[in-house]
């Protein structure tokens, strides 16, 4: 049988707890965020499991406790010290906190810039650079015309080789037209899917180092460079 501890901290004494639970050997579990309907503010629980303890108490009678520190009335503007130097396996869900909430928390060990979780909801819940807002919407405007125009044509063809030639010659004549559409709406849906797959890479190559961009295009663009070599071959 387990049972759940709950601890509520303030932001400044966060890391004191947490370097106690590491010095008793405790085990970092998980930590999520969720938004306060109420005020609007944000709620940070931190989960472990004192593994001693744990292990006494399960000798003892088979029960154990799961400890929880809350840290409760953050805002966005205030700034949430990271525990990832003492639980490194904590970083994608302060990364998760960052990205989806938008919470400042600060000198994270693995940090990926925002580019760990993206999500394609409408602000503030969102980390989606315009560029590639813009391209995903595209894509999802051209996918939809695609598919339209597609079936628009089959019906086009079916109903016009229905009256040309009767009902049992339609079925014969409209595959291949039908199948052109088809052709049409796969070519507009990989052009979109490029356009896409390029704005992200654009808005991941924006967060680097400059140098490490340059490094990164320059291999990008001698990659391009032997693959038109291989296909004029």
């Amino acid at each position: 049988m387990q049972k759940a501890i709950y601890t509520t901290v303030g932001i400044d004494e966060l890391l004191s707890h947490v370097q106690a639970l590491k010095g008793v050997g405790a085990r970092f579990v998980q930590m999520h965020a969720e938004r306060c309907v109420d005020d609007g503010s944000y709620r940070l629980v931190y989960t472990f499991i004192n593994v001693r303890a744990a292990q006494e108490r399960i000798a003892q009678d088979g029960s154990y406790a799961i400890e929880n520190l809350v840290v409760e009335g953050i805002d966005q503007c205030q700034e949430i010290p990271s525990i990832s130097s003492y639980y490194p396996a904590v970083f994608p869900f302060e990364n998760e906190a960052h990205d989806l909430f938008g919470l400042a928390i600060t000198d994270m060990q693995l940090d990926f810039k925002g580019f760990f979780y993206q999500v394609s909801t409408a602000e503030p819940m969102s980390v989606i650079t315009p560029e590639v807002k813009a391209a995903r919407e595209k894509a999802m405007k051209v996918r939809a015309a695609a598919e339209a125009k597609a079936r628009k044509a089959a019906a086009e063809k079916a109903a016009a080789a229905a009256a040309a030639a009767g009902e049992g010659a339609a079925g014969a004549t409209v595959a291949q037209p039908a199948a052109a559409a088809g052709s049409d709406a796969q070519h507009d849906e990989a052009a979109a899917k490029a356009a896409l797959k390029a704005a992200e890479l654009e808005a991941k190559l924006a967060a680097m180092d400059p140098e490490k961009a340059a490094k990164v295009r320059a291999a990008l663009a001698a990659k391009a460079a032997r693959d038109k070599q291989k296909k004029e071959a």
